[in-house]
């Protein structure tokens, strides 16, 4: 099964934001074992970098990303996804990019906690304890 996680998700777990870091690193624990294909968005991993530079520096952020990039695929942001982004009709751009991102490499679901924002998708959403509770059901 092919799951992108939303930007969202992995800073929940890379900040350790509480309640939800938990179940965020049970979907990544999923990923690391082979469970689900996990995909990011190109734009998390920058968005990432980003925010990890400015609290552990650059070298620090870069080992962030090497993690992430052992785990998870890259879902691409190309001319195609922007392009089908400005027309998805989401109130909020980089959520439709994250959401053409998906769609363009076949991701059966995108994980977030702003399932709202998500409204227009075509494919499912679902929170990362919803998601948790679906692979669970699986076993």
């Amino acid at each position: 099964m092919k799951i992108l996680l939303d930007t969202n998700i992995v800073l929940d777990l890379l900040m350790d934001r509480m309640p939800f870091a938990d179940v965020a690193a049970e979907l990544f624990s999923k990923v690391e074992d082979g469970t689900i294909i996990g995909y990011l968005c190109g734009t998390t991993i920058t968005t990432v970098y980003y925010l990890a530079a400015k609290s552990v520096g650059a070298p620090g952020a870069q080992e962030e990303i090497k993690k992430l990039l052992s785990l998870f695929e890259v879902a691409p942001v190309n001319r195609h996804v922007l392009e089908s982004a400005l027309v998805a009709g989401f109130s909020d751009f980089e959520d439709a990019v994250v959401h053409e991102a998906a769609c363009h490499v076949g991701a059966e679901a995108i994980v977030t906690r702003n399932q709202k924002d998500f409204r227009k998708s075509r494919i499912p959403v679902y929170s990362s304890e919803e998601m948790a509770k679906i692979l669970a059901s699986k076993k």
